[in-house]
């Protein structure tokens, strides 16, 4: 077409690297707490992004890491989930569950972005925003030792475990 300009791309935050900061975020879990990354400064923080609560991949992921946190406390590694879910639904989902970590709403997905695992993706053959299911282990300090994006729900603990 004459005269058309081509329009760049969306661009998406760079992938973590290991040694970068977790990034900055202040969240409300499902108990209307607010959850901020410092919070956890002295201990590992392992960080698990989902699409959807109360969906069997989500479920699936969410109990395994249940399944695992006496362990994770053993080794002074803290837990937090987050998705797009309202704090709601996410107090319904770790009732339902029996969850015991902070499940954080990130309803804006700017966290999401900050990390690097918003965008499009393909779910039942169409394109859609949304989470990629990620997960990221961050040191004492606060510096990323590991990451994983994509990962499945099966995969999610043992390879934190492998990393620990």
């Amino acid at each position: 077409m004459k005269g058309a300009v081509a329009m760049p791309a969306p661009t998406q935050p760079a992938p973590l690297a290991p040694g970068d900061p977790v990034p900055p975020f202040s969240l409300l879990d499902q108990d209307g707490n607010v959850v901020r990354p410092e919070d956890f400064l002295g201990s590992k923080l392992f960080v698990f992004f989902y699409p959807k609560a109360n969906t069997g991949g989500c479920t699936a992921q969410a109990v395994s890491v249940q399944e695992a946190l006496e362990k994770l406390d053993a080794m002074q590694v803290k837990v937090v989930g987050i998705s797009p879910d309202s704090p709601t639904t996410q107090k319904r989902f770790a009732e339902k569950h029996g969850l015991r970590f902070p499940l954080l709403s990130d309803s804006d997905h700017l966290v999401a972005e900050a990390f690097g695992v918003w965008g499009e993706k393909q779910v039942r053959g169409k394109t859609v925003q949304g989470i990629t299911r990620s997960a990221f282990l961050f040191d004492a300090a606060g510096r990323l030792v590991r990451a994983w994006s994509p990962v499945s729900p099966k995969d999610t603990v043992p390879k934190l475990l492998e990393a620990l």
